[in-house]
């Protein structure tokens, strides 16, 4: 009997092999994302989280193992079809933006997965952008050029694009870097607000920030060295002989009323 629509996982990797150059970037990776779970990727730098995330957009092709998203397996789905039901902020998507496009035409581009529009969108495109912006409180910065917003006004644009397409999965890759620390907690609380907003939505938040992990994120993946130290629910995961493992030195972890904090223990 074949599962249902609402059990197939938003994401299953089975002992995923990525190797370019005879250098192992990923090794025998196990993953499974259920509906109605938000994970977080934690792991410093180096440890194989954006060639993952590569892999799970289809830029990056397994050397072995399988991979599979919203039901669609690689190699047997037209991932360019898949990439419009996942929505994806991160730096590789900012970076393609010219200074001149105004935050509504970034927005716009979102439904047909497009950057810098050549031709003004329909108005039924340009409506939803509209109520998209408003909906991140940055509605009054439509015209404003791509160039000429802060850093923080980016990342809410860049969430506004990626939910312009009604994506079931939402990728949000170091969304916090270069944000000033009132910037990070806007973002944050905005991030926190994400389910609430889009029911269903599952959620992988990338970082090497335990600072940055939310009452909202039900489970965690430990990275290191290209392969995964931990992956489960976040009690069982989040751990501080966990985490020493994961960068290499002692620490503390501290849970309080803002969230988690992480000390390096003295010698």
């Amino acid at each position: 009997m074949s599962r249902s629509v609402a059990q197939v996982p938003v994401l299953e990797v089975s002992r995923l092999r990525i190797a370019r150059e005879d250098k192992v970037i990923l090794r025998g990776l196990d993953w499974r994302v259920e509906p109605g779970q938000h994970w977080v990727i934690l792991g410093p730098n180096g440890s194989g989280k954006s060639s993952l995330l590569a892999a799970l957009t289809g830029y990056f092709a397994p050397t072995s193992g399988s991979l599979s998203v919203l039901g669609e397996t690689f190699g047997r789905s037209d991932w360019r079809e898949l990439r419009r039901r996942i929505g994806l902020v991160g730096p590789s998507v900012a970076a393609m933006i010219q200074p001149a496009e105004p935050a509504l035409s970034v927005v716009a581009g979102g439904v047909d997965g497009l950057i810098n529009l050549w031709r003004r969108p329909k108005p039924a495109t340009r409506a939803l952008a509209r109520r998209l912006l408003r909906l991140l409180k940055v509605g009054g910065l439509a015209a404003r050029p791509w160039g000429h917003l802060s850093q923080g006004e980016r990342q809410r644009v860049l969430i506004a694009r990626a939910l312009a397409s009604d994506p079931a999965l939402l990728i949000l890759d170091e969304s916090c870097a270069g944000l000033d620390p009132i910037a990070r907690a806007e973002f944050l609380s905005l991030v926190k607000r994400l389910p609430k907003l889009k029911p269903g939505l599952a959620i992988v938040f990338v970082t090497h920030h335990v600072e940055e992990i939310l009452p909202t994120f039900t489970h965690a993946l430990l990275l290191r060295n290209g392969a995964a130290l931990a992956a489960g629910k976040m009690a069982d995961v989040l751990k501080p002989a966990a985490l020493a493992k994961l960068f290499g030195r002692k620490v503390r972890l501290n849970k309080g009323r803002a969230g988690w904090s992480l000390d390096v223990a003295g010698k």
